[in-house]
C-alpha cells in the first residue's frame, strides 16, 4: 500500500515523521451507462453551452458562478495569488476531551504510520493520548489547502480524521417545526424504554453486511457464467486519462475468449488457428498449387498471342487485295 502523504506530527518540541494512508475504501457498487442493445458505453462530450463546440482539455478553465448567475473565469495566475500552505506538518494545537467534538465535524479518516527512526516519539504520543483519554486537535495541509483534524488512537495506531469547517455544518434552525411543543405521555415513554431495553446490545460491525452489493455481484457472476456478456468497442483515446494499454489488451483478449467459450488459461499458440503440423501442411499445399497455376497461365497466353497476330496479318492482306482490285 502506497502512502498518499508524508510529513510529521509536531507537538511542542517533539517531531514525529509519519506516512499517511487512507483508513477506508469504498466498496459501493458502481454502474456504467451503456447502450442496451450492444453494451457500448455512453460517452459524454465536453461541449460549450454557448457555441455548441466540443472543447479540448487544454481549453477548459475553472469558473466561479456568482449569485447573480454571472461566470467569473479564473486563471492559473489567479490561483497563484491565493493563500495556500504546502507544509508537511501536522501541527497539534491542543488536547481536548473526545466528547467535546460533535461527530458531524468528522470528514475523512487516515492511518498514521511512523518512520522506523521515529517509533519512540510515536509511541509517546499514542500512549499519552490513550492515557489522558483525549484527542489532539491539529491543523494540516493536504493538497495545498489547510484543514482541521483530530488525532486519536485505534487498535494501537494513531488515526487522523480531517474535519469540515464550522460554516459547512447546516444549522437545525433552517428546518421547520420539529415538534418542540409536543410532549410524550408517561405511558408512551415507558413503552419506549421497554423497547430500548429489549433491543439493547453491543455494537459489532461484523453483524452487518452490504446485502445489496453482494446480491449485485452474485447476479453479475451468474450472467457471466451463463454467457450473457457483451463486448463493447474499445474507447478512443481523447488525450486525457492515461490507460494501461497492455492490461486493456489482455482484458479484451480474455473477454473475447470467454465469449467464444475458450479457456483463458491456454497459451497464445492454442488460439492462433491450428497446430504447427497443420500450418506446415497448408504451406506445402499452397507451394504445390502455385507453380501449376503460373505454368498454365503462361501456356494459354503463349497460344493465344500468335493467333491474334495471324488474324491481324490476314486482315491486312485482304484489305490490300480489295484496294488493288
Amino acid at each position: 500500500m502506497r502512502a498518499i502523504w508524508k510529513g510529521a506530527v509536531s507537538f511542542g518540541l517533539v517531531n514525529v515523521p509519519v506516512r499517511l494512508y487512507s483508513a477506508t475504501e469504498n466498496h459501493d457498487v458502481q454502474f456504467r451507462q451503456v447502450h442496451a442493445s450492444d453494451g457500448g458505453r455512453i460517452r459524454y462530450r465536453r461541449v460549450c453551452q454557448i457555441d455548441g463546440e466540443e472543447v479540448a482539455y487544454d481549453d477548459i478553465a475553472k469558473g466561479y458562478e456568482t449569485e447573480d448567475g454571472e461566470m467569473v473565469v479564473l486563471t492559473d495566475e489567479d490561483f497563484a495569488d491565493l493563500p495556500t500552505r504546502s507544509s508537511k506538518e501536522i501541527s497539534v494545537e491542543k488536547f481536548v476531551p473526545a466528547d467535546q467534538i460533535d461527530p458531524i465535524y468528522f470528514d475523512k479518516t487516515y492511518y498514521l504510520e511512523p518512520d522506523k527512526a521515529a517509533q519512540k516519539p510515536y509511541v509517546l504520543l499514542r500512549d499519552a493520548l490513550e492515557g489522558e483519554d483525549r484527542v489532539a486537535v491539529a491543523t494540516v495541509s493536504i493538497r495545498t489547502r489547510m484543514t482541521m483534524a483530530t488525532l486519536r488512537v485505534r487498535e494501537g495506531m494513531i488515526v487522523m480524521q480531517t474535519m469540515i469547517w464550522p460554516d459547512e455544518v447546516r444549522s437545525v434552525d433552517s428546518f421547520g417545526d420539529l415538534g418542540e411543543d409536543l410532549e410524550a405521555s408517561d405511558k408512551e415513554m415507558a413503552m419506549a424504554r421497554v423497547l430500548i431495553e429489549q433491543l439493547e446490545g453491543e455494537f459489532d460491525p461484523d453483524d452487518y453486511e452490504d446485502d445489496y452489493a453482494n446480491a449485485v455481484k452474485e447476479l453479475v457472476r451468474a450472467k457471466v457464467e451463463g454467457g450473457e456478456v457483451k463486448v463493447s468497442a474499445p474507447e478512443e483515446d481523447e488525450g486525457g486519462e492515461v490507460v494501461d494499454l497492455l492490461a486493456a489488451l489482455a482484458k479484451s483478449v480474455e473477454t473475447a475468449k470467454s465469449r467464444r467459450g475458450e479457456s483463458t488459461s491456454s497459451g497464445s499458440g492454442g488460439s492462433s488457428g491450428g497446430t504447427s503440423s497443420q500450418k506446415s501442411a497448408t504451406k506445402k499445399t499452397a507451394a504445390k498449387k502455385s507453380p501449376a497455376k503460373k505454368s498454365t497461365a503462361k501456356k494459354s497466353t503463349a497460344k493465344k498471342t500468335p493467333a491474334k497476330k495471324t488474324t491481324k496479318k490476314s486482315t491486312a492482306k485482304s484489305t490490300a487485295k480489295k484496294k488493288a482490285s
